[in-house]
């Protein structure tokens, strides 16, 4: 198993020299999970990437489990955390809330690559953190937050507009939650034609990170 210590944001090339990168992270487990970071910091500025919109599963209210796509707001590789986020009054803020605990899906067809992320989340509405995403948002991201109907709600036929135009931005910025996903454990999966490579690593309190390859 590899210690890797309290990690780093730098990841800048990583991407662009996918193949490179790839190539040497297929028996390297620091470079296997330096490459997995780098796309998904990548999928935060490229609305393009594969990335971009990873699968989010939670523990819904009646026990069972429920699965999402979000759109990924943010990541951090120093401190392990990705972020993204959704209206205060939708179903995952109530499923997070009765129970934090959170798992996360990329998958890239490029590059044959699967991200596992597990953790906990914390939901901010009313502090700094929050703050900083609502201004970061694109006025036709915020827009989604000022509708009228919380997410879910029964109406009797599809709505062609925004139906948001008299709560203005204001209500907006009351419905508006950053998610923030501390990551404890982190799975990569490359499907290799010349065999396949799995690895897992864990982040402990102290923020060090120890890896172990896997069986694929």
């Amino acid at each position: 198993m590899g210690e890797y210590g309290r990690g780093s944001n730098d990841v800048n090339g990583i991407v662009d020299g996918r193949h490179q990168m790839l190539l040497s992270s297929c028996d390297d487990l620091e470079a296997a999970s330096a490459f997995g970071w780098a796309l998904i910091a990548r999928g935060v500025s490229d609305r393009k990437s594969a990335f971009h919109t990873p699968v989010v599963a939670t523990c819904g209210l009646d026990g069972g489990p429920e699965v999402r796509t979000v759109v990924l707001r943010g990541a951090d590789l120093g401190r392990w955390t990705v972020r993204f986020h959704t209206d205060r009054r939708s179903g995952k803020v109530a499923a997070l809330t009765a129970s934090p605990r959170i798992a996360m899906q990329f998958y890239c067809a490029r590059s044959k690559v699967q991200l596992r992320l597990n953790g906990v989340a914390t939901l901010h509405s009313d502090d700094a953190i929050a703050e900083i995403a609502w201004r970061n948002s694109r006025p036709m991201s915020r827009a989604c937050y000022a509708q009228i109907r919380a997410p879910g709600a029964v109406i009797a036929e599809p709505e062609l507009g925004a139906a948001s135009d008299a709560q203005g931005e204001e209500f907006g910025r009351a419905n508006f939650v950053a998610v923030e996903v501390a990551v404890q454990r982190f799975e990569w999966l490359y499907l290799a034609f010349g065999g396949h490579r799995r690895a897992e690593f864990r982040r402990d309190d102290q923020g060090v990170v120890t890896g172990r390859w896997l069986a694929p």
